[in-house]
């Protein structure tokens, strides 16, 4: 199993600078990472650095609270695309989930599958940030990312109270079957997390700690 192409390699951190982020992308080439996931602000830089290799931009949107109007979101999503990104995590807006405003919810989801459907090899993900929720609310947005042909649910941004439950992939897989993918973040930091993860059913890791899951990989390998 090569696990290196399970794995956006990510730098979310505020105070995250141009070195940081040189240097995620030298790492991200070396071990052939799936992506880096960074802030908006580095995708131009991130693109530069990675134009030449099989690394993909992946960015956030929305983040890290999904609170932003959708306008607002779509706006970024737009900058991003033309920076360079190819791929897009968005956070779903927790207030309308609380608040049974799945319309609205549907809607913000409509208008990131109208955003895919118009650019070639786009990738969107939604983040559900399931420490908040309970199953019926993540078994309603799977069905709605489902519907829309969303690519990927992602369990978290990493800045919620929680992270990635084995529970919660289990249920988010249940939910999006063979139609859209799951994507595990928050708290995955050793090769035996990631294989967890995997087991219960994503496709994806985000996570700031590849590169020991990586190295863990390799010393088993050479273990046999």
């Amino acid at each position: 199993m090569n696990i290196n192409t399970y794995i956006d390699h990510t730098l979310l951190h505020p105070t995250a600078t141009e070195a940081d982020i040189k240097s995620l992308c030298d790492e991200a080439i070396t071990h052939q990472f799936k992506s880096v996931c960074i802030q908006p602000s580095y995708v131009s830089d991130a693109y530069q650095l990675l134009k030449a290799s099989s690394v993909k931009v992946c960015t956030v949107i929305g983040f890290p609270h999904g609170a932003n109007t959708m306008e607002g979101k779509i706006f970024e999503a737009k900058q991003a695309i033309v920076d360079g990104a190819s791929e897009l995590d968005y956070v779903v807006n927790l207030g309308h989930v609380k608040n049974k405003r799945f319309d609205l919810v549907e809607k913000e989801m409509a208008a990131f599958a109208e955003l895919k459907i118009s650019q070639d090899h786009l990738v969107i993900k939604i983040i559900l940030e399931t420490c908040y929720l309970d199953n019926h609310e993540i078994t309603e947005l799977c069905q709605l990312a489902k519907k829309h042909r969303i690519d990927f649910v992602k369990t978290s941004t990493g800045f919620g109270t929680g992270g990635a439950t084995l529970e919660h992939v289990r249920l988010m897989k249940q939910e999006a079957g063979e139609v859209i993918a799951v994507k595990a973040s928050g708290g995955v930091r050793t090769y035996e997390d990631a294989m967890q993860m995997i087991e219960a059913g994503a496709v994806r890791i985000g996570t700031s700690n590849g590169i020991a899951i990586v190295k863990k990989t390799s010393s088993q390998s050479e273990s046999y």
